[in-house]
């Protein structure tokens, strides 16, 4: 077999395929043409953006300057886009540049819409004030005037909000940046809302009723115009109880539960003293409910003096001494 004419076909090529941006098919001077106007992002002016692309001799991926500042535009001459490409490629060849003798180079840049906004402005909100009290939805109270930013990743930092935190109406400061670059601040009128699933009475709620046997589901209501919690959700508590009716469609507030009294007002049970080794009994009459370890209000039947007691069982008070 004859290998000669394959080495000798690389030997051929090889100066063609390791330097693209020197010399086109043929030997000749690669031919680039630069363009009369550029859009660069905030990485920079880099070479492959001012030349028109060629099939035959690309370009090598080369950083000329700093990008222009937003809003700004700046003009490269042919010249010194050669000095600018040399300092890192001094062989490149640039003997067959055509195209107009200035490119005129801009950021790219888009409108940043109501929606896109909102979107930033809920997320900063929601991980800063709101965390995990609900899920928060905001709406602009005037509408959004579009405003021009770069085409590119955005971020937003938050500058001024009420000492009270998210409200039902607030007003919302606010930094949009681009990477290290900052693109504007703003003040945004807002309303809000923390949607949360609430517990809610489903059938009326009586007087004393136990509430893990109560008819309760969870509802999405605005936490933002509720004033006071509720209860936690399934109820684990066997004892809670309702110390007033509630009724249908009613949010189960923790101020209107209590767990349920062993002892009841009026009841006589034993009180107990302990100090030491000594223990002394007597019968007490319970001047209010009590629940398990609660300390309530005892008075001696007798000497009509009133104590404290802490309840031990429905027939039992341990007397403070």
């Amino acid at each position: 077999m004859n290998i000669t004419r394959p080495f000798l076909f690389c030997l051929i090529i090889a100066p063609v395929l390791v330097t693209p941006a020197r010399r086109a098919c043929g030997g000749e001077p690669a031919a680039f043409q630069l363009k009369a106007e550029a859009k660069v992002d905030g990485a920079g002016i880099f070479l492959t953006q001012l030349v028109a692309p060629t099939l035959h001799a690309p370009l090598p991926i080369l950083r000329l300057a700093p990008a222009p500042v937003l809003g700004q535009t700046m003009s490269l001459s042919r010249q010194q886009i050669i000095d600018l490409a040399k300092v890192s490629l001094p062989d490149l060849d640039t003997t067959n540049w055509s195209g107009p003798l200035t490119v005129r180079i801009s950021r790219r840049v888009r409108q940043l819409c109501e929606a896109e906004t909102a979107d930033m402005l809920r997320a900063a909100l929601q991980k800063d004030y709101v965390g995990a009290r609900g899920e928060l939805e905001i709406h602009f109270s005037r509408p959004w005037q579009p405003e021009t930013v770069p085409d590119e990743p955005l971020s937003l930092h938050l500058t001024e909000v009420p000492s009270a935190g998210v409200l039902p109406n607030l007003v919302a400061g606010f930094e949009l940046w681009c990477g290290q670059e900052r693109i504007g601040s703003w003040q945004a009128p807002l309303q809000a809302r923390v949607w949360r699933d609430t517990p809610v009475a489903h059938s009326p709620v009586s007087r004393g009723q136990l509430l893990r046997d109560a008819d309760i589901t969870l509802e999405r209501r605005d936490v933002l115009t509720q004033h006071e919690p509720c209860i936690p959700f399934p109820v684990t508590d066997a004892s809670l109880e309702a110390v007033s009716g509630m009724q249908a469609g009613s949010p189960i507030w923790s101020r209107l539960t209590r767990e349920r009294p062993v002892l009841r007002r009026g009841q006589v049970v034993e009180g107990v003293f302990q100090q030491g080794p000594m223990t002394i009994s007597l019968k007490v009459e319970s001047l209010e409910d009590g629940a398990l370890g609660q300390t309530v209000r005892v008075r001696n039947p007798k000497t009509r003096r009133e104590l404290y007691g802490k309840v031990q069982n429905e027939d039992l008070v341990l007397i403070a001494l």
